[in-house]
């Protein structure tokens, strides 16, 4: 014969959430333009250009993202890093 369940008590109350305020993502903004079919895309934090996304009717989108002085924009095909983690195959069965 199994053993009686064990007593359960009931759990506490949830405390009220704390006050947060009405626009938590205040310093980001992306602001969408299209244009003679080509879609630009500039996101903002704290009202500094983070990137810009270029989609052209034709073609691939890139990315435009500021250098280290944040006066020139440099183009990218994508925000990858370019960190590139090595993947061995160590055994196969």
């Amino acid at each position: 014969m199994a053993p009686p369940p064990p007593q359960l008590e009931p759990l506490p109350e949830i405390p009220p959430r704390p006050n947060l305020p009405a626009t938590p993502n205040s310093g980001r903004k992306v602001t969408i333009t299209r244009k003679e079919g080509e879609t630009v895309e500039e996101a903002r934090v704290n009202g500094r250009v983070v990137w810009i996304r270029v989609t052209p009717r034709h073609g691939k989108s890139y990315f435009l993202v500021p250098d280290a002085g944040g006066v020139m924009f440099v183009r990218r095909d994508s925000l990858d890093s370019g960190l590139k983690v090595p993947l061995w195959l160590l055994l196969e069965f």
